[in-house]
């Protein structure tokens, strides 16, 4: 039986997956001759993880004894490219970008945050597509759906499967064109971003939209960033436009957190065999190009297709699909990647909603 000291010695050398580091001193173990208490303190949030820590903890113990294991998160502010003020609401704002439209952008962003959410955050989205906003339908909201105003001045954001939402879904409707130019389509965005009333958010997650022009570079530049996130598919021409993002990013001094190789392979559902259609290993060459992790790697799907287009996310409406543990890894290596950043946020201006 080993005492409180060795199993803490041995859970702190304890590889986790999620950083492929050792997780250190980051456990608390309180034990008799009954039961092992353990709690574990993360800087990220992973309560879906928590069968498979206990499991790798009661083959450290190899005893009889009971194992009580609490996983607790403490996700602090990061700082933001160029010491940008902070979102009030908002501990970190994650941009979702792809170099190009077509390659499921907005269908990781919402699975991503809806997987983030069942880890145990607090998650919103800002969908950011001015022209082409999608989450409003990809979560389920129906048609007309408005968000309550505040003091004639704040929008309160609509909520969906615990997830705050806020799109231009909402201010327009389906048959509403939106017929604008650049500088209008950023201040339109800037407006919403800092005129919502953001309820203690740890993560908001902004679906960008496609392409790296002159809004996007925009929204890099006044949008306080923590970290961004590059979709793309293995195909070369998406990989093409994937690194302009990267190279976006690098260039307004925002982290890139890892790359979503989306459409990765196509299984067949009559046979089940792989096949990688749009190429194989593009994600992969291109982390390694840059120096940043693959968080994961997406199957085309029919399922999270359909599943999106009927307003309920395979993560929410098949939790224990192997595409849904996929989402829930990429939550928690994204998480585990900030939290790993060292520019962690000192007392800074705040931006966003006066009472004034």
């Amino acid at each position: 039986m080993l005492t409180d000291a060795q199993l803490q010695a041995s859970l702190e050398t304890l590889i986790d997956d999620n950083s492929g580091q050792p997780y250190g001193a980051v456990w608390r173990v309180v034990a008799d001759d009954s039961r092992v208490h353990v709690t574990l303190t993360l800087g990220y949030p992973a309560q879906q993880e928590h069968a498979i820590l206990e499991a790798k903890i009661k083959e450290l113990m190899a005893d009889s004894r009971r194992l009580e294991l609490d996983i607790d998160y403490q996700v602090k502010s990061h700082a933001t490219q160029g010491n940008i003020a902070g979102l009030k609401g908002v501990k970190n704002v994650i941009a979702v970008a792809s170099g190009k439209g077509g390659v499921g952008k907005s269908t990781t962003t919402v699975n991503l945050a809806l997987a983030m959410a069942k880890e145990g955050a607090r998650v919103g989205i800002l969908d950011a597509d001015i022209y082409g906003p999608s989450q409003g339908m990809m979560l389920g909201f129906a048609e007309g759906t408005r968000p309550q105003v505040r003091e004639d001045k704040f929008f309160v954001p609509p909520s969906a499967f615990g997830v705050q939402v806020m799109s231009m879904a909402f201010l327009t409707t389906k048959d509403t064109p939106v017929a604008w130019r650049g500088p209008m389509v950023t201040g339109a965005l800037m407006q919403i971003l800092t005129q919502t009333d953001w309820d203690n958010l740890d993560y908001l997650f902004i679906d960008m939209p496609p392409g790296t022009g002159d809004i996007q570079l925009t929204l890099a530049q006044k949008v306080p960033v923590a970290g961004s996130v590059i979709v793309t598919t293995p195909q070369d021409i998406a990989l093409l436009d994937a690194r302009r993002g990267i190279e976006m990013f690098n260039k307004v001094k925002i982290p890139v957190l890892g790359v979503v190789e989306n459409m990765s392979t196509h299984i067949c559902s009559n046979c089940g065999h792989h096949e990688a259609i749009f190429g194989d290993e593009g994600g992969a060459s291109l982390a390694k190009e840059y120096n940043v992790n693959v968080l994961g790697k997406l199957p085309l799907s029919l399922a999270i297709r359909e599943q999106s287009d009927a307003g309920r996310p395979i993560v929410v409406n098949a939790p224990e699909s192997d595409a849904a543990g996929i989402y829930q890894s990429i939550a928690r290596k994204l998480g585990a990647t900030l939290a790993s950043q060292q520019n962690v946020q000192t007392a800074m201006p705040i931006i966003g909603m006066s009472d004034d």
